[in-house]
């Protein structure tokens, strides 16, 4: 069997040059600051780049990084794709397989794959997701495995978290959803079989549980609450069986945003404070933010403000630990541009439509182009904070900015927001900023199926 032990970044470490490792941490810490970014970097950061383990940094380290050694790429600098570690994490993360869950076997699918890793459409990147030859023995029902399982199985899982991620950073829920549920299926049915090792169970107890929350997500961005709830509640068992307790706060995150999501305000509190409870000893701030934000939602749904503003303000302390290792690489969206997104959407919630509209135009402009749904979404949440807060034409304006996304993301949470916002300016149709955004988007409302 093939090792799994990641290979040295030896690029970094020439970059590195004669000073130590702590020298050269404190010299990224000082590049941090000359940008305004905040990373928590230490000797052994720096070891456990130049040992392989990080095989990708996160945004905050990438920009740090590219700014140090301008004119080079992330691969220069000895690091892998982005598209490849778009997974779990913070576990050492295996090298993937060498046919990934993309179906390879044709030319007529590596055509699909390549024209959807160039910014195809979400429905070629749909007809792209298959199972590889890792999974495929299951059969096409995914009921039953004739072999012990082992480290290519537990890879390929893994593999499918990476990718449904990505796919989802990209182009939104809706046309993967479908697609994604064949590779959850196989997942849980491999849980069902013989493992050859321990640390491969535990290695597909957590990517099961990691592809269901992110098909569950799938099923939460288009709309499908009752399926969104059930994939939640099935990584929720699987964390509880294997005592995993990163598992375990990421299912109650999730589940805490769908039941706000959902009407059910009450419920979210509990689920982001049963989160907390879980990511207690973990050793992320950031992870604690994250669930602290989805407690002032539930607040703000419930419309105690007092409640909504003290997690705010707890949030906004944790966040100013900043970025550390323990931080689970799912979180790769979690930033200043989603902080100021959240609590957009806490002061809309309790009607305070102006401070709303201000700390959305925030996160649109702080968001990582490469987040296409995200910038998609924030946008339209200051649309409608715009419209709400009686600036017509302003809104008019960045509901035309999201139109012009929705051939590359779709997401029915978008879809859903800007439809509310069209109703609210109608009163204003006889503004041609207004006039024109309501027609274009008239034009573009999905077609009932």
């Amino acid at each position: 069997m093939a090792s799994t032990l990641p290979s040295p970044n030896l690029a970094f470490r020439l970059l590195r040059g004669q000073r130590s490792p702590g020298e050269f941490a404190a010299a990224v810490r000082r590049a941090a600051r000359e940008i305004g970014e905040t990373v928590a970097c230490d000797a052994r950061y720096i070891g456990r780049v130049e040992a392989g383990e990080i095989r990708c940094p996160n945004y905050a380290y990438e920009r740090v990084f590219l700014h140090m050694f301008p004119g080079r790429t992330l691969t220069d600098l000895g690091f892998a794709a982005r598209e490849a570690v778009r997974g779990r994490g913070p576990r050492p993360v295996p090298p993937a397989p060498s046919v990934p869950l993309f179906v390879s076997c044709t030319k007529e699918s590596d055509v699909l794959r390549r024209a959807f890793m160039t910014g195809g459409s979400a429905t070629v990147a749909a007809a792209s997701l298959g199972l590889g030859p890792a999974l495929a023995s299951l059969g096409g029902d995914g009921r039953r495995v004739a072999h012990r399982v082992g480290e290519a199985e537990a890879t390929a899982v893994e593999e499918a978290v990476r990718q449904i991620r990505l796919l989802d950073d990209r182009h939104g829920a809706d046309g993967l959803y479908r697609r994604a549920a064949q590779p959850l299926r196989t997942a849980y049915a491999l849980l069902d079989a013989d493992a050859v090792r321990q640390s491969t169970t535990d290695r597909l107890h957590a990517g099961a549980g990691e592809l269901a929350i992110s098909v569950g997500w799938l099923a939460h961005d288009s709309g499908r609450f009752d399926d969104a709830r059930s994939h939640y509640a099935e990584a929720l068992a699987t964390a509880r069986v294997s005592g995993d307790p990163a598992l375990e706060a990421h299912a109650f995150c999730n589940t805490a945003f769908l039941a706000r999501d959902a009407g059910r305000p009450r419920e979210a509190v509990r689920a982001a404070q049963a989160g907390q409870r879980a990511a207690r000893h973990l050793g992320s701030a950031r992870l604690l933010t994250l669930l602290t934000l989805r407690e002032a939602g539930g607040w703000a749904g419930l419309g105690d403000r007092t409640g909504c503003e003290e997690a705010l303000g707890r949030a906004h302390t944790l966040f100013g630990r900043g970025p550390c290792d323990a931080d689970p690489e799912w979180m790769s969206f979690f930033g200043d541009a989603e902080l100021e997104a959240l609590e957009a959407q806490c002061w809309s919630a309790l009607g305070d439509w102006p401070r709303a509209a201000r700390h959305a135009r925030r996160a649109a402009a702080l968001q990582d182009p490469h987040f296409a749904r995200n910038v998609a979404l924030y946008t339209s949440e200051l649309a409608d904070d715009l419209a709400r807060a009686g600036e017509p034409d302003d809104a008019a304006s960045a509901g035309q900015r999201v139109l012009d996304l929705l051939d590359e993301v779709q997401s029915s949470r978008v879809q859903t927001m800007l439809a509310g916002t069209a109703r609210v300016l109608l009163p204003h149709r006889r503004s041609p900023d207004v006039a024109e955004f309501l027609t274009r988007h008239a034009a573009s409302a999905p077609t009932p199926a």
